[in-house]
Parts: structure tokens; sequence; C-alpha cells
């Protein structure tokens, strides 16, 4: 049997998650067990932008609207919620700037503090 791996919450991730409709939160809250127990999610995917640095995003549609979550699993043996968000912007499928902003900010923020654990 796998360890269960932590589950950290970064920033305002949680928070921002439960506000999210209970289908999507469900289908969240079943990829982030999966990452926990160290498996991978169907819809889990690396973000882009991101190479080597093991962040993966989850997507989920839900009455026209697109919900993602942003976790990392890199880091010890955490699993760390970055941001969880409601994407916006109607062009395109790329993360919106100010998403990926934070996520960069939130990242390093994880990344310096395991470091000084190390």
């Amino acid at each position: 049997m796998v360890d269960e791996k932590e589950l950290v919450w970064v920033g305002n991730s949680r928070k921002d998650l439960q506000r999210f409709p209970q289908e999507v939160r469900a289908v969240f809250g079943v990829a982030l067990y999966w990452a926990q127990k160290g498996c991978k999610h169907p819809q889990a995917k690396p973000l882009k932008g991101f190479k080597g640095a093991g962040v993966v995003e989850v997507i989920e549609d839900f009455n026209k609207d697109t919900y993602r979550c942003v976790y990392t699993i890199k880091y010890g043996d955490k699993v760390y919620v970055i941001h969880a968000f409601q994407k916006k912007s109607k062009k395109g499928i790329a993360t919106p700037k100010p998403d990926m902003d934070l996520i960069n900010t939130r990242l390093k923020a994880v990344k310096d503090k395991v470091e000084v654990k190390l």
C-alpha cells in the first residue's frame, strides 16, 4: 500500500476551490486524492511553461464555464495545491497571464520554503 502524501494548500487556493460548483469540486477532489496516492488522474496534465517543475493542472468544464486546479508534487513528499481558479478569458485555451504570474509566485514560495528545510 502506498503512503498518502500530505495535501498542502498554498495561499487562498482552498478557499477559491470551495467556491466552485459541487460537481467541479468533486472532480478536483478526486484528482488531488489520486495525486496524494502517487497516481495521475485522467484529466491531469502538465501545465505548459513549467518544464521539469512537476506542475500539473486539472481542467473541468461545467455549465459553460472552465475551472482549473494547479498543483505540484515535485517538492518533497507533499502535494502542494498552488492555485484554483475559474478561467474568465474567452480567448483560446491558454492560462491567462495574471493566473500564470500567481502560479509562478506561489511555486517560488513553495520551492523557497522546501529548500530552507533541506
